[in-house]
């Protein structure tokens, strides 16, 4: 796929399966001959470095939507489908074993766990807030999306407890939780003034109180606006003409919350911010930064354990294909930044790009997505999904010089059509990484070495990759 044309894709995948693209016959003779010479896995082949061993995966069962992201609490995972959501059992890594499939169709289902609560992010228009809703047009006014709540005291029988409806419904979610309260800082996009709930200007996002003790009266108790500015878009990125191939910011994609530093990174479209979230309810922008040359779109984020580094994802196209050598190694990408500065004063600063250093065949959408960090005290690293690109683990410890050290890849789907597929999340747990493919399950994988081995011995009870846990705490 072309650069032009991959600016252009819509980012992240929709309520169901995106169609087949038929990419042009020299694209697919050349995927053809790049496995024949051994330069890609051929299709569907699995490879991976030395010091990565597969241990499991577990394919898709009632649900036949995109897998998308992953929650973890003890010896459980919890895996988003746009279909619902699949919890397993993980206390045996080579042989995970599902528990429960809970059916609640409502693209994307983002997941987040929190004690006895699951939530459930709905960002496709419905026709309410039930498990038994059907896809509505967002012009009609009656449509509903929303935040979803769970009870999993019974990780069996997961029973729907609550919903709160939000503006434009919830793209993503991030958790900021506290002994009786649970917000959740609500991700969402696109307004158009011919949906009745997603008018613009949407320059911030929804806040919700959600009581532990009474989940049933969550509410949005706040809608924080993180651009302001004049215009009917606020002061966020213009986007194009004035930045062409860069959206105009009309919200945040996801946040990642460091609660024990007070501090939360948006990846906002056009824009990557950094706030305080010393009053939770209340978030407040300290710095805002763009990039108009090399991204696009942005992701997602992430900080390392110390919080002098920030690293933010360009989901460059959404579904296209992006690892190749006309797209280069700065679009697509991983921008690391150093966070200088303190309190509200920290501001980002730039120090380079990370990109996987394998090419990949042009019918193979691969671009950056969900990763975590893994806790190797004074070593920043990190495991990444990368769609069909597959799971990376690299090193970031020296901002300016960053590189991989393992991988983990399936060959293309296809050799003659561009379809969505591959790593959606990939998250260090426990020892292990755990990656929810888009269309081949769940997979299991095991990473060894000198380098990344100590991070066996840290333990959670709990993680929500978009929750920064303090990993040394």
């Amino acid at each position: 796929m072309g650069e032009s044309s991959s600016a252009a894709a819509p980012p992240d995948a929709g309520d169901s399966p995106a169609a087949r693209e038929q990419v042009s016959k020299s694209d697919a003779a050349e995927a053809k001959a790049a496995m024949a010479g051994g330069e890609i896995p051929g299709q569907d082949e699995i490879v991976h470095s030395d010091n990565i061993e597969h241990l499991a995966n577990v394919p898709k069962e009632a649900f036949t939507g995109l897998n998308s992201d992953l929650a973890f609490q003890g010896k459980y995972a919890f895996a988003g489908n746009c279909d619902g959501f699949r919890i397993f059992d993980i206390t045996n890594p080579k042989a995970p074993r599902t528990v429960a499939q809970v059916l609640c169709p409502g693209s994307q289902n983002d997941v987040s766990v929190s004690g006895n609560l699951l939530f459930l992010s709905t960002d496709s228009s419905r026709s309410d807030n039930s498990c038994n809703s059907t896809s509505q047009p967002a012009t009609e006014k009656s449509s509903w999306e929303d935040m979803k709540i769970f009870d999993i005291s019974d990780k069996v029988n997961p029973k729907y407890v609550a919903a709160v409806e939000t503006a434009c419904g919830s793209h993503t979610h991030s958790l900021v939780p506290e002994r009786k309260n649970v917000y959740i800082y609500v991700s969402s996009y696109s307004p158009s003034a011919t949906f009745p709930g997603c008018r613009p200007p949407h320059d911030g996002i929804s806040v919700i109180k959600v009581p532990r003790n009474a989940p049933e009266e969550a509410a949005v108790v706040n809608f924080p606006v993180l651009f302001p500015g004049e215009g009917p878009d606020g002061g966020g990125n213009p986007g194009a003409p004035t930045n062409p191939g860069v959206p105009k910011t009309t919200g945040c994609h996801d946040i990642t919350v460091l609660p024990s530093e007070d501090l939360a990174a948006g990846a906002c479209m056009g824009d990557g911010i950094l706030f305080s979230i010393k009053d939770p309810e209340n978030p407040k922008v300290i710095d805002q930064v763009e990039d108009n040359v090399n991204f696009a779109f942005r992701h997602s984020a992430i900080f390392n354990q110390k919080a002098d580094k920030a690293v933010f994802t360009d989901e460059l196209g959404g579904g296209a294909a992006t690892c190749n050598a006309a797209i280069g190694p700065n679009r697509g990408a991983d921008g690391i930044y150093d966070i200088v500065g303190k309190g509200d004063h920290r501001k980002l600063a730039f120090k380079s790009y990370y990109k996987i250093p394998r090419h990949q065949a042009d019918t193979e959408n691969c671009v950056a997505h969900n990763g975590s960090l893994i806790p190797v005290k004074g070593k920043d690293l990190m495991v990444q999904a990368w769609y069909q690109g597959g799971v990376s683990v690299w090193d970031f410890t020296d901002a300016a010089n960053p590189k991989e050290i393992a991988y983990f890849e399936r060959g293309p789907l296809t050799t003659d059509t561009l379809q969505i597929g591959g790593s959606w999340s990939a998250y260090y747990y426990n020892g292990y990484i755990y990656s929810n493919d888009i269309a081949k399950g769940f997979d299991v994988l095991k990473l060894s070495g000198r380098r990344t081995d100590p991070a066996k011995r840290v333990h959670l009870r709990e993680l929500n990759v978009q929750t920064q846990p303090d990993y040394f705490d």
